[in-house]
């Protein structure tokens, strides 16, 4: 029971920092987990076994109200699956004794960026077209995230989504949209890297 309520508190004050930063409620949730002491293994299987259902239905909205640069995504989703299904396989085979400390230090600088972006880059230049997005650049940025996100249970959106905004090619609306698309398939991938292994042992 009080496992339970540790993990319906991080969901809560995750979904506050989310709904208020539109970004990170991995970071966030994994974080609180982490504190109570749960292995990172478990963290990051809960917390992406969570986000399907939200993915899902985030990137359905952003896909109906034509939010989704089509490209883009796939150039980010299939690389971002992959290294994501990698990054839980890895989890699951290592200690957690070792990879914890990492993944505290990985988790305390992603809060520090996404609070950095919500102070001072909150006000970023729009753009009124979509340019052309480099595979070369979109497709080791995809992997890197995917992996991460996968390790340290978040990470998806805030790597995602400044780097985007930041490129100067692409509409905020057209950033948000196309991250939030994707991260469905790598969470879906994440997750069932996690099935794979629960099974086989």
């Amino acid at each position: 029971m009080k496992k339970l309520l540790i993990f319906a508190l991080a969901g809560f004050l995750a979904q506050l920092v989310d709904g208020s930063l539109g970004m990170g409620f991995g970071a966030s949730s994994s974080s609180i987990l982490l504190t109570y002491g749960i292995t990172p293994a478990i963290v990051s299987a809960t917390v992406h076994f969570s986000e399907i259902a939200t993915t899902a239905a985030s990137g359905t909205s952003h896909w109906k109200f034509d939010n989704v640069h089509r490209s883009t995504m796939l150039k980010l989703a299939i690389p971002g699956a992959i290294f994501g299904f990698l990054g839980a396989a890895f989890l699951t085979h290592i200690h957690s004794s070792v990879i914890k400390p990492y993944i505290a230090i990985f988790l305390l600088a992603m809060g520090f960026y996404i609070l950095y972006q919500f102070l001072f880059r909150r006000q970023h230049e729009t753009h009124e077209h979509v340019g052309q997005l480099s595979g070369w650049k979109l497709i080791p940025q995809g992997a890197i995230a995917g992996l991460l996100d996968a390790i340290g249970g978040g990470g998806w959106g805030p790597v995602n989504t400044p780097i985007l905004l930041s490129s100067k090619k692409i509409q905020p609306r057209y950033a948000i949209g196309t991250v939030s698309a994707s991260e469905f398939f790598v969470t879906l991938a994440t997750s069932l890297s996690f099935i794979f292994r629960d099974n086989t042992n």
